[in-house]
Protein backbone atom coordinates (compact mmCIF):
# COMPACT_ATOMS: atom_id res chain seq x y z
CA UNK A 1 0.00 0.00 0.00
CA UNK A 2 1.20 3.49 -1.02
CA UNK A 3 0.77 6.20 1.72
CA UNK A 4 2.77 9.13 2.13
CA UNK A 5 2.62 9.13 6.28
CA UNK A 6 3.44 5.50 5.98
CA UNK A 7 6.43 5.92 3.94
CA UNK A 8 7.60 8.58 6.04
CA UNK A 9 6.82 6.88 8.98
CA UNK A 10 9.47 3.83 7.46
CA UNK A 11 11.66 6.20 6.55
CA UNK A 12 12.84 8.13 9.49
CA UNK A 13 16.56 7.29 10.90
CA UNK A 14 18.04 8.84 13.59
CA UNK A 15 20.94 11.15 12.84
CA UNK A 16 24.13 11.35 14.34
CA UNK A 17 26.18 14.72 13.12
CA UNK A 18 24.57 17.96 12.50
CA UNK A 19 25.50 21.20 10.69
CA UNK A 20 25.13 24.90 12.45
CA UNK A 21 22.65 25.21 9.92
CA UNK A 22 19.15 26.41 11.73
CA UNK A 23 15.98 25.29 11.12
CA UNK A 24 13.39 27.53 9.93
CA UNK A 25 10.31 28.47 12.57
CA UNK A 26 7.93 27.20 10.33
CA UNK A 27 9.25 23.97 10.49
CA UNK A 28 9.66 24.19 13.88
CA UNK A 29 6.19 25.28 14.51
CA UNK A 30 4.54 22.65 12.15
CA UNK A 31 6.99 20.00 14.22
CA UNK A 32 5.34 21.12 17.50
CA UNK A 33 1.98 21.31 16.44
CA UNK A 34 2.36 17.54 15.55
CA UNK A 35 3.60 16.76 18.48
CA UNK A 36 0.60 18.17 20.28
CA UNK A 37 -1.69 15.38 18.92
CA UNK A 38 -0.54 12.97 20.32
CA UNK A 39 -2.46 10.79 22.23
CA UNK A 40 -2.79 11.27 25.78
CA UNK A 41 -4.36 9.31 28.14
CA UNK A 42 -7.50 10.22 28.96
CA UNK A 43 -6.96 13.16 26.60
CA UNK A 44 -5.47 14.78 29.53
CA UNK A 45 -2.55 16.52 27.21
CA UNK A 46 -0.39 16.44 30.48
CA UNK A 47 3.13 16.84 28.58
CA UNK A 48 4.79 20.04 28.55
CA UNK A 49 7.61 20.57 25.53
CA UNK A 50 10.64 23.09 26.03
CA UNK A 51 12.18 24.10 22.82
CA UNK A 52 15.59 25.18 23.08
CA UNK A 53 17.21 27.14 20.42
CA UNK A 54 19.95 29.43 22.27
CA UNK A 55 23.28 28.03 21.65
CA UNK A 56 24.23 28.31 24.95
CA UNK A 57 21.41 26.75 26.58
CA UNK A 58 21.93 23.73 24.18
CA UNK A 59 25.45 23.19 25.36
CA UNK A 60 24.60 23.55 28.52
CA UNK A 61 22.31 20.89 27.97
CA UNK A 62 24.67 18.52 26.00
CA UNK A 63 26.78 18.65 29.14
CA UNK A 64 24.33 18.29 31.62
CA UNK A 65 23.68 15.05 29.40
CA UNK A 66 27.00 14.01 29.41
CA UNK A 67 27.84 14.39 33.11
CA UNK A 68 25.46 11.79 33.33
CA UNK A 69 27.41 9.16 31.39
CA UNK A 70 30.90 10.39 32.57
CA UNK A 71 31.80 11.70 29.20
CA UNK A 72 33.17 14.69 27.89
CA UNK A 73 31.51 14.30 24.15
CA UNK A 74 28.61 15.72 22.81
CA UNK A 75 25.45 13.79 23.21
CA UNK A 76 23.17 16.57 20.89
CA UNK A 77 26.03 15.81 18.15
CA UNK A 78 26.23 19.38 17.29
CA UNK A 79 22.47 19.56 16.84
CA UNK A 80 21.29 23.76 16.81
CA UNK A 81 17.71 22.90 18.24
CA UNK A 82 16.66 20.84 21.00
CA UNK A 83 12.86 19.73 21.72
CA UNK A 84 12.88 18.18 25.55
CA UNK A 85 9.44 16.58 26.34
CA UNK A 86 8.63 16.26 30.19
CA UNK A 87 5.84 14.08 31.69
CA UNK A 88 4.05 15.83 34.37
CA UNK A 89 3.97 12.72 37.10
CA UNK A 90 1.25 14.11 38.87
CA UNK A 91 -1.22 15.06 36.12
CA UNK A 92 -1.89 11.20 35.00
CA UNK A 93 -1.66 7.97 35.45
CA UNK A 94 -0.12 7.37 32.21
CA UNK A 95 2.22 10.83 32.15
CA UNK A 96 5.11 8.33 31.13
CA UNK A 97 3.55 6.85 27.75
CA UNK A 98 1.61 10.22 27.12
CA UNK A 99 5.49 11.98 27.02
CA UNK A 100 6.87 9.56 24.96
CA UNK A 101 3.60 9.33 22.22
CA UNK A 102 4.34 12.94 22.34
CA UNK A 103 8.22 12.56 21.63
CA UNK A 104 7.24 9.96 18.62
CA UNK A 105 5.02 12.42 16.76
CA UNK A 106 7.84 15.09 17.21
CA UNK A 107 10.27 13.11 15.49
CA UNK A 108 8.12 11.43 12.59
CA UNK A 109 6.74 15.04 12.09
CA UNK A 110 10.30 16.24 11.95
CA UNK A 111 11.26 14.21 9.32
CA UNK A 112 8.08 14.88 7.29
CA UNK A 113 9.19 18.21 7.17
CA UNK A 114 12.72 17.96 6.16
CA UNK A 115 13.91 18.47 9.74
CA UNK A 116 16.30 15.33 11.02
CA UNK A 117 16.34 14.32 14.52
CA UNK A 118 17.67 11.86 17.54
CA UNK A 119 16.03 10.97 20.77
CA UNK A 120 18.87 11.24 23.47
CA UNK A 121 18.00 9.73 26.66
CA UNK A 122 18.97 10.54 29.98
CA UNK A 123 16.74 14.00 30.07
CA UNK A 124 15.58 12.22 33.60
CA UNK A 125 19.00 11.96 35.05
CA UNK A 126 19.70 15.64 33.68
CA UNK A 127 16.28 17.65 34.94
CA UNK A 128 16.61 15.85 38.51
CA UNK A 129 19.75 17.16 39.10
CA UNK A 130 20.56 20.38 40.87
CA UNK A 131 21.28 22.31 37.84
CA UNK A 132 18.56 20.78 35.86
CA UNK A 133 15.90 21.69 38.58
CA UNK A 134 16.94 25.12 38.38
CA UNK A 135 16.49 25.03 34.51
CA UNK A 136 12.82 24.03 35.52
CA UNK A 137 12.25 26.48 38.07
CA UNK A 138 12.96 29.21 35.33
CA UNK A 139 10.85 27.40 32.83
CA UNK A 140 8.10 27.88 35.03
CA UNK A 141 7.87 24.11 35.70
CA UNK A 142 7.92 22.73 38.87
CA UNK A 143 9.16 19.03 40.58
CA UNK A 144 6.35 16.72 38.98
CA UNK A 145 7.69 17.07 35.75
CA UNK A 146 10.08 14.76 34.85
CA UNK A 147 12.36 14.74 31.43
CA UNK A 148 11.33 11.66 29.53
CA UNK A 149 13.28 12.55 26.05
CA UNK A 150 15.63 14.70 24.04
CA UNK A 151 14.38 15.32 20.54
CA UNK A 152 17.49 17.02 18.50
CA UNK A 153 16.75 18.54 15.59
CA UNK A 154 18.64 20.16 12.93
CA UNK A 155 20.00 19.41 9.61
CA UNK A 156 22.35 16.38 9.52
CA UNK A 157 26.02 16.21 7.79
CA UNK A 158 26.00 13.35 4.98
CA UNK A 159 23.91 10.41 4.49
CA UNK A 160 21.26 9.18 6.79
CA UNK A 161 22.02 5.39 7.85
CA UNK A 162 20.21 3.06 6.08
CA UNK A 163 16.93 1.06 8.34
CA UNK A 164 18.12 -2.37 9.16
CA UNK A 165 16.33 -5.13 8.48
CA UNK A 166 13.06 -6.08 10.60
CA UNK A 167 13.35 -8.85 13.17
CA UNK A 168 11.60 -11.74 11.20
CA UNK A 169 9.45 -12.08 14.77
CA UNK A 170 8.71 -8.96 15.46
CA UNK A 171 4.71 -9.32 15.15
CA UNK A 172 2.72 -12.40 16.50
CA UNK A 173 -0.94 -13.07 14.80
CA UNK A 174 -2.70 -14.77 17.56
Amino acid sequence: MENTVLESLKTRRSVRSFSDRPVEQEKLDAILEAATYAPTGMGRQSPVIVLVKTPETVKKISRLNAKVIGQDVDPFYGAPVVAIVFGNRGAAPTWLEDACLVAGNLLNAAHAVGVDSCYIYRAKEVFASEEGLALLKEWGLDENYVGVANCILGYGVGEAPAAKPRKSDYIKTV
